[in-house]
């Protein structure tokens, strides 16, 4: 018993003497010389951060983020963009991911959101031509689809909607703040918009874009909140997995110096802020004013009576057709030049060209024309920019002859060549430009150069020998010589109200 009891005061005593060298270290450590209070103030706990400075690695990061579930290329260079490989008709994933910071757009939280998702052309000029192009593939592949939604795969997305004239696009609504995930399916390939040849064409890059939307005021989702897109080729099925091998094959075979210069092939494809594509809700407005603009160029010609002082024969509307001598000026605003269009027959490609003003339009070249229009169109368009209209076929000139003037044979033929009436005055002729070599034509150009109504034309002579009436037909308009001079007058038809022209 008095050995226990002599253990427990050693243990006691070894305890208080533990305990003494331990407040003796803190108070050590916390002496002067190792401490000092601004020291502690300075620790991250203490440290107040101004929040009105922007941090030096504070970057600007999108709302959203999108990730297709596909590889993307070993065979890229580095500073380009990635190109990813799908297959025709293969479900791929696109990851929906909320990339806001903390108190980031608190007016879509608890709210959902639209996105847009397109699959379109990644060379502009084939955008330019996006409706031709899009309307060729319909053609060939009637009741299908560029760009289809597979639903029961998709996680999170609500209200799916697809327009049948938007072949391309597919558009859901979904809640940032659950999983979302869309299943798209590409169609087309990319070889279906190369021209054929001798095979073994290039396929052109599509691009995979998503736009996104918020509400407005009117509950309408047309706020335009992030966009971002991939470039992407499309292949037959299997061809893009073959495409990858391939490309990774030919990574090995070059050397480490090499392997340097291209990007390294990553399992998914994020893709990359851009800006809304036009058609988004946003993007396209319609500030087509609500009435036509008209052209004040002086070079205008209309179908009115031409000056009395004008006597060239190559004066601007005399029978030449409106839509050939009406030139687009460069200083058209981009609704003169939409009009412009219109009135010469290119309303098909109004909206293609909806934001070029005239000066835009006429910097284009023929290629250019040619590789956005098609050849046809493209040709027409660019003759009706360089006003190169159609040469006709016969060209005559005709004066008025004045209901007062007596004519000597002798003086007739002297006004044919360029003279005077009896009063002096010279005889100011009129170019009549035919584009038919028939009567009625004849009849019709009289009628629009001299202000005639066309309908009171009965007849149309030509004076002959001895002062007889010809019957002016298709077969004498024929045998008319190019640029021939006429006189003409204006006979009244008794009882009809009608009148008859006769050419001298």
């Amino acid at each position: 018993m008095a050995w226990v009891l002599k253990m427990d005061e050693v243990i006691e005593s070894g305890l208080v003497h533990d305990f003494d060298a331990s407040l003796s270290g803190i108070g050590q450590e916390l002496g002067a010389g190792a401490y000092s209070m601004s020291d502690v103030l300075a620790l991250p706990i203490f440290k107040q951060e101004d929040s009105s400075l922007p941090l030096d690695d504070e970057t600007k990061h999108p709302p959203f983020q999108y990730v297709m579930c596909a590889a993307t290329s070993p065979a890229v260079k580095l500073h380009d963009e990635t190109l990813t490989y799908l297959n025709q008709g293969q479900s791929y994933e696109i990851r929906m991911l909320d990339n806001r910071k903390m108190g980031d757009m608190p007016e879509i939280t608890g709210k959902l959101v639209k996105s847009i998702i397109r699959v379109v052309f990644h060379d502009r000029r084939l955008q330019y031509t996006e409706h031709q192009q899009l309307e060729g593939w319909k053609w060939n592949r009637p009741g299908d689809r560029l760009l289809d939604l597979d639903i029961p795969m998709s996680v999170g997305i609500i209200d799916t909607r697809t327009n049948p004239s938007q072949l391309n696009a597919v558009e859901f609504l979904w809640d940032p703040a659950k999983r979302t995930s869309a299943f798209i399916q590409v169609h087309c390939i990319s070889t279906e918009f190369t021209p054929r040849k001798h095979g073994g064409e290039k396929g052109v890059p599509f691009r995979i874009q998503v736009d996104t939307f918020k509400q407005n005021e009117n509950g309408e989702y047309t706020d335009h909140l992030h966009s971002a897109s991939c470039q992407i080729k499309v292949f037959k099925p299997k061809g893009a997995d073959r495409k990858q091998k391939t490309d990774r094959e030919k990574m090995e075979k070059r050397t480490a110096h090499e392997k340097e210069k291209y990007q390294p092939s990553y399992d998914t494809t994020i893709l990359t802020e851009c800006s809304p594509w036009p058609d988004s809700p946003t993007a396209y407005v319609n500030n087509s004013p609500s009435t036509a603009p008209t052209f004040t160029s002086p070079q205008q010609s209309t179908c009115s009576v031409p000056d009395s002082n004008s006597s060239s024969p190559n004066h601007q509307g005399d029978g030449v057709p409106q839509a050939s001598s009406e030139q687009l000026q460069p200083s058209a605003t981009t609704q003169e030049t939409q009009q412009w269009l219109l009135k010469n027959r290119f309303s098909s490609y109004t909206r293609l060209f909806s934001n070029f003003s005239g000066a835009d339009l006429l910097k284009l070249t023929k290629e250019d024309l040619v590789q956005i229009c098609g050849a046809a169109d493209g040709i027409r368009l660019y003759n009706s920019l360089k006003s190169r209209s159609v040469r006709p076929r016969l060209t005559i000139y005709v004066c008025q002859e004045q209901p007062s003037s007596t004519l000597l044979p002798g003086r007739q033929q002297a006004a044919g060549s360029g003279g005077e009436n009896g009063s002096g005055t010279p005889y100011v002729y009129h170019a009549i430009y035919l584009e038919e070599m028939v009567a009625s034509e004849v009849a019709r150009k009289l009628a629009l150069v001299f202000n005639i109504p066309f309908h009171q034309i009965n007849q149309v002579y030509r004076q002959g020998p001895t002062g007889i009436h010809i019957l002016v037909s298709d077969q004498m308009v024929q045998n008319f010589q190019d640029e021939s001079c006429f006189l003409f007058s204006t006979v009244k038809v008794e009882n009809s109200g009608g009148i008859h022209i006769i050419l001298k």
